[in-house]
């Protein structure tokens, strides 16, 4: 029999049942907020985030200077950042070798930008993802060692033993935190914290923190060598943040003190491309994680999907104002067109997906002809609707290019790239949330079957819908906007740190209207006559907005997200309603 859930509520009009703060969680928040005075609400919060009451104070300021790692707790660090330092003082040839993702643009922007500090220039390569596909290539590799001295991987690398070997005559370097194999390729450095010898403390780490951290590293063996120390690498952070959210990397430990500092940079707008993409994508508050996620993120991103691989990390790394806002406005063109032919592929797949039944530990879906570049988010798109690790997969001349999403707790990267060990696919690899792989088109009836079976053993599928986690419970009285600037001091919030969410029980509807299409903005009440403003988003896709809206007086558990709702020169207190349930 399944536990009561929070509120009584089992099943809500989302199908949902909600789930309240463990006990001990609800123990720990107590003690905090009697021992430091917090806001009990607060304390809910960083309880949950495993903040011990003595730490509260340095978690809601955190500093990047107590949180850095000492990069040399990577192997190979010291030894990649004292050949890229060679390569700038010899003037050498550099090239840069990146995926075409976000975290492989950010990376490889991160050592553009920092190389010209130093006077210095490289040469940019990012594979095509049609005609090349992810990652180091024998071709590729063999003509940029023809022309260079040193070629540096970023968000790539660490399985490409052939393409590296066929590097001949330049030496290779790879920053990388993409799931090692059991063997390395034959690179001069291999820095990555999923390395299989690497005790996985900075696993969390995506590709722009690990190159961050060379860049450190390198600063510290300038120092120590009694010469100028380059850049300001603080400066650099709006870089690191972007991408680290973009990739979902969790936003925990250094994580967190990364993009706290690089949203407090971006918020300068000193760099001409995420300025020109900020005002494109017509942002007009400070940025905050759900800006670099939902909005310039899937704009950087678009260029490596649809369009010219080297469109975003070009955006990421130009000094140019002009430049930047030419390619801000094509990113910006792109990302339309790569939404269009998303919605296309999304609706093929999950009809697919439902017809095959979508209570398996693997949903999943193949079509021909479906494009490469947007099967990744198609993919996200069904996991989010199953809870549930999916996989879509474009098929084009006999072979399948796809890509997957994972749910908490199911390391789908391992799951993917034991399928390629075993000969289902043809290659693959990633890390627990995300993975991709190629697979001939007989076979991918097998390779799922199989996937779904490794994926089953990791517990995958053996839950409904997922539960809506609660931080606790508020009366409409302390939604407060002193409440909400407290809460924001535990963030930012993200992947790994989810945003505060709470229930507030028993209101009444004062009055709901429908907002465009399908959004329901509302009036809410208790009994004291404590009031709050509420915004529903999408609410008559369900069943959430016809039944607030035809309410007949009843009373309504409500749950969601405490935000600010800057409007007419005038700032209120606002619940982002997301869920709800007759009290």
């Amino acid at each position: 029999m399944a536990e009561p859930g929070f509120l009584g509520v089992s099943a809500s009009l989302t199908g949902r049942r909600w789930a309240g703060p463990a006990l001990e969680v609800d123990r720990a928040a107590e003690a905090m907020a009697q021992a430091g005075g917090l806001p009990r609400a607060l304390c809910q919060v960083l309880a949950r985030q495993g903040v011990a009451a003595e730490e509260t104070a340095g978690y809601l300021a955190p500093r990047l200077a107590d949180l850095l790692p000492d990069p040399r707790r990577l192997r190979d660090m010291a030894k990649a950042a004292a050949r890229f330092l060679q390569a700038v003082e010899r003037r050498e040839r550099i090239a840069i070798f990146a995926d075409y993702d976000v975290d492989g643009g950010s990376s490889a922007a991160l050592l553009l930008v920092w190389l010209r500090g130093m006077g210095m220039g490289a040469t940019l390569y990012i594979p095509d993802r049609i005609d090349e596909g992810y990652g180091p290539n024998v071709e590729a590799m063999a003509g940029l060692a023809a022309a260079h001295d040193l070629i540096v991987c970023v968000d790539c690398g660490t399985l490409s033993h052939e393409p590296i070997a066929a590097a001949k005559g330049a030496d290779v370097i790879v920053l990388d935190h993409h799931l090692g194999g059991e063997t390395l390729p034959d690179a001069l450095a291999v820095v990555n914290p999923n390395r299989q010898d690497e005790d996985g403390t900075l696993g969390h780490l995506c590709a722009a923190g690990v190159v961050f951290l060379m860049l450190v590293e390198a600063r510290r063996q300038l120092r120590e060598a009694g010469r100028p120390t380059g850049p300001d690498l603080m400066g650099l952070l709006d870089l690191v943040a972007l991408a680290t959210v973009a990739d979902v990397a969790p936003l925990v430990g250094v994580n967190r003190a990364l993009v706290r500092q690089g949203l407090a940079v971006m918020a300068r707008r000193e760099r001409p491309g995420l300025v020109a993409l900020a005002d494109v994508a017509r942002m007009d508050t400070a940025p905050t994680p759900y800006h670099l996620g939902f909005l310039l993120g899937p704009r950087v991103n678009a260029g490596g999907r649809i369009g010219k691989a080297d469109l975003g990390a070009r955006l990421l790394a130009t000094d140019q104002v002009a430049e930047a806002q030419a390619l801000a406005l094509r990113l910006d063109q792109l990302n339309t067109e790569r939404r269009e032919i998303e919605e296309q592929v999304r609706l093929a797949a999950l009809a697919q997906a439902e017809e095959r039944g979508l209570d398996a530990p693997l949903v999943w879906a193949a079509g021909q002809g479906w494009h490469p570049g947007v099967v990744g988010i198609v993919a996200a798109r069904l996991k989010e609707a199953t809870n549930r690790p999916a996989v879509v997969i474009g098929v084009e001349n006999g072979i399948g290019k796809g890509s997957g999403r994972s749910v908490s707790g199911v390391d789908l990267g391992s799951a993917v790239h034991r399928l390629a060990d075993e000969g289902l696919a043809l290659k693959g690899g990633g890390h627990r949330m995300a993975a991709g792989l190629t697979v001939a088109e007989d076979r991918i009836e097998a390779a799922m079957a199989r996937l779904s079976e490794l994926l089953a053993r990791q517990g995958a599928g053996t839950g409904g819908a997922a539960d809506l986690h609660l931080d606790g419970m508020l009366m409409p009285g302390a939604a407060t906007p002193e409440l909400i600037a407290q809460l924001e001091q535990a963030g930012p919030f993200g992947a790994g740190a989810p945003a505060p969410r709470f229930a507030l029980p028993a209101l009444r509807v004062n009055f709901a209207r429908k907002v465009g299409e399908k959004h329901l903005k509302l009036s809410l009440a208790d009994d004291h006559g404590q009031k709050l403003d509420a915004i529903a988003f999408g609410a008559f896709d369900g069943a959430i907005g016809p039944r607030l809206t035809d309410h007949g007086g009843a009373r309504f558990h409500v749950a969601g997200r405490l935000e600010i709702n800057s409007w007419g020169g005038r700032n209120a207190v606002q619940l982002r309603l997301e869920d709800a349930a007759p009290a």
